[in-house]
């Protein structure tokens, strides 16, 4: 395929990268920082020095920027550098309809866009084990599975460009519900005089065990929970966007804005 180019090494991004790298890929690298590239000296990575020069080396980029506006920006100026015949993939959590926008876009320079967001973290990402929920047409997403593999052990192909993000979103907005409910558990077994360590060795044992519970029983408050619940609030601004009035969401929505608003509390 040629040269792969990733944009946005930040804590998720930097180990797929890395995970790229080892894999033998010819990766390029951009940074708005420059600090950003010091984990990479002395890898065969390689450095670009703007977004367009990336873009003309590269026949794949990888993008894991933290928003839709940083998302936007970058494809901006990828889009009509990148030779034809390339793909876009959007790693970052974002809107679907932006990322359906940027697919007809790529389209008219001849490229394809998948919509890709991914489940793991960063330690997910440097073992190898991330989830990957990809959007995209089946040629698309055959030719870039290659990629995935590097460091993913799951990939979910869930339809066309935007299912990706519309799946993650549904995804990050029931863990944030989970996270209020294991909060309310908690504080209720507290209430009710259960020894708290002792509740939590029974649960990790138990149906009620989940993700979200092992996350709520290393926090002592809600605000121990504050970046986190930041980048939760934001999926939940973007699923209620898409969903507008469901009653579906409006049910995680209610269960999950009170835990993220103290979390997010000064």
């Amino acid at each position: 395929m040629g040269k792969f180019g990733f944009i946005g090494l930040g804590s998720q991004g930097a180990p797929m990268a890395q995970r790229m790298i080892d894999a033998g890929l010819d990766v390029v690298l951009w940074a708005r920082r420059p600090e950003t590239l010091q984990p990479f000296a002395g890898t065969t990575a390689t450095y670009a020095d703007s977004i367009a020069s990336l873009a003309k080396q590269v026949t794949y980029c990888a993008i894991c920027v933290v928003d839709d506006l940083g998302v936007q920006q970058v494809c901006e100026q990828l889009i009509p550098a990148m030779p034809g015949g390339g793909y876009l993939v959007v790693h970052s959590t974002v809107h679907p309809q932006l990322c359906q926008k940027l697919s007809r876009q790529a389209h008219g320079y001849g490229l394809s866009l998948i919509d890709a967001p991914v489940s793991g973290g960063g330690q997910g990402a440097a073992d190898g084990t991330l989830t990957v929920m990809v959007g995209g047409s089946e040629d698309a997403i055959k030719n870039v599975r290659p990629v995935f593999n590097t460091f993913a052990s799951h990939i979910a192909h869930l339809g066309d460009v935007g299912s990706g993000q519309r799946a993650k979103l549904v995804n990050n907005n029931l863990m944030a519900a989970n996270l209020a409910l294991a909060h309310h558990a908690l504080a209720l077994a507290e209430t009710l005089g259960i020894q708290r360590e002792e509740f939590i060795k029974l649960v990790s044992v138990s149906s009620g065990r989940s993700l979200a519970f092992e996350v709520c029983s290393r926090i002592n408050d809600p605000t121990d929970f504050r970046h986190g619940a930041a980048l939760l609030k934001k999926d939940l601004g973007l699923l209620a966007d898409s969903v507008h009035n469901s009653d579906h969401f409006q049910a995680i929505r209610d269960v999950a804005t009170p835990f993220l608003e103290s979390a997010l509390a000064e």
